[in-house]
């Protein structure tokens, strides 16, 4: 709740600076376009600022040549999430060697569903090679991201 109120506090100080400053540089003829904007933002920045209602495990799978993603991803709301996908990216050595999507559905409020998916590539394949010659060392990352439609 802290958070919040000093998010609004932060907004309507910019909101203020803003119209603040070009009136006083510019005060023969005010900007009715700065104004619009600064009166918006305050409720825009609220109204845009969505709830985080789920949380997501990353699993392995097999990861040689061709690299198992899965995903846990739990409804952790009390409503209903539709139309929830799965982007992963995966880095070896922090360069990107492919990326995967999976779409995992719906998910009941406290429930959560698997999703997984796939990265086969030629430079994810290389990259195993040259690890398997011993020229380089294998280190996986994947950041992955989800996405999710819900009803108020």
């Amino acid at each position: 709740m802290v958070k919040g109120l000093v998010g609004t506090l932060l907004s309507v100080a910019t909101a203020v600076a803003v119209v603040a400053v070009p009136s006083a540089a510019n005060a023969a003829a005010p900007s009715p376009a700065l104004a619009v904007v600064a009166a918006n933002t305050p409720a825009t920045l609220s109204s845009t600022a969505k709830p985080h209602l789920i949380k997501y495990k990353i699993y392995w799978g097999r990861c040689k040549d061709t690299c198992r993603v899965k995903v846990r991803v739990t409804n952790i709301s009390r409503t209903t999430l539709y139309a929830v996908s799965l982007n992963a990216r995966l880095k070896v050595n922090g360069k990107k060697v492919g990326s995967c999507y999976d779409y995992v559905g719906t998910i009941r409020a406290k429930h959560s569903r698997w999703g997984g998916c796939t990265v086969r590539t030629r430079t994810l394949s290389n990259m195993w090679n040259r690890w398997l010659d011993g020229e380089i060392r294998f280190d996986r990352d994947v950041s992955t991201v989800v996405h999710y439609e819900y009803y108020r």
